[in-house]
């Protein structure tokens, strides 16, 4: 089979491509035929060895796939040859095939394309999990989502629509923030022009965001966090921007706010049957049309 291999640390341009062995599969993997692979950013801080999973080289990145399973480990009972996946693999997708445990895949709905199945676990899965299980946002509250074009936020956008928030986005143009409103945005906050924590003052008529969600770090962190709601919950999720900020923990006090971090690689591994189930909501909403 052919696949893309990291071989050492560096920038995509440093990948190749090589043939290697079909690989072998343990009691509890499956094997699966890969039909698409997602490509996040996660993948390129792997490549870089900045993730904090740090697999030996050589290895093959792309942490998300959607696939056709062939063949099944003595003990899986959950997937049989012929069922159509999506799995986490962590890495390792970027080729033909893929030995992954069974707990890390769910069948996906006929009508969904695997190309759509490849994008959709990393994005919606974040986003699933920080926003019911880390901030249990509840109907009726205001979420701001910062980096809201992104992949993360437009799932964070389309999601908190789907549970019944006023979703603000946040965004760096007026063309990112359109997509947003296709996407189920009420607001729109364009920082690169605005204040932010202003604009949202005004958007919340002066109470402030229940849940931030900030994928991007940065200079805008503090700033989000200022505009926060009593009791608000501040979800980190990443750190696009670069740096990670610092932000005074005098304002969490002042706030009666909580500040949340949001490991969803983590939690998949450390409580797979509650992912299971989170997924399991997920495909429901995409069958639904939600």
């Amino acid at each position: 089979m052919r696949a893309v291999l990291c071989k050492e640390f560096g920038p995509p341009e440093s990948l190749v491509v090589e043939e290697l062995p079909t690989p072998e599969i343990g009691d509890h993997q499956v094997l699966l035929d890969v039909k698409a692979c997602g490509v996040n950013f996660p993948d390129l801080l792997i490549i870089e060895n900045k993730y904090q999973f740090k697999p030996p080289l050589p290895f093959s990145p792309g942490g998300e796939v959607s696939g056709v399973v062939r063949k099944v480990g003595a003990k899986v009972t959950t997937l049989k040859p012929g069922d159509r996946v999506l799995g986490a693999p962590g890495f390792g997708g970027f080729a033909e095939e893929l030995a992954i445990d069974a707990r890390n895949c769910v069948a996906i709905p006929a009508a969904m394309p695997f190309d759509v199945a490849a994008a959709f676990l990393f994005t919606y899965g974040t986003s699933h999990y920080a926003l019911k299980d880390r901030a249990a946002l509840a109907p009726g509250e205001t979420l701001l989502v910062l980096g809201a074009a992104g992949g993360v936020g437009l799932a964070a956008v389309e999601l908190g629509k789907a549970m019944g928030a006023k979703v603000i986005a946040a965004a760096s143009s007026a063309e990112k923030l359109e997509v947003c409103r296709a996407h189920g945005a009420a607001e729109g906050i364009d920082y690169s022009k605005e204040d932010l924590k202003e604009r949202v003052k005004q958007l919340t008529g002066g109470q402030g965001a229940d849940v931030i969600y900030d994928p991007v770090g940065g200079d805008f962190s503090e700033a989000a966090f200022r505009s926060i709601a009593w009791e608000g919950r501040f979800l980190v999720i990443g750190f696009a921007a670069g740096p990670i900020p610092k932000i005074p923990l005098n304002l969490v006090l002042l706030k009666g706010a909580q500040i949340v971090g949001v490991f969803w690689g983590s939690f998949t591994a450390r409580e797979p049957e509650r992912h299971q189930a989170n997924i399991r909501e997920l495909m429901d909403w995409y069958s639904a049309g939600s």
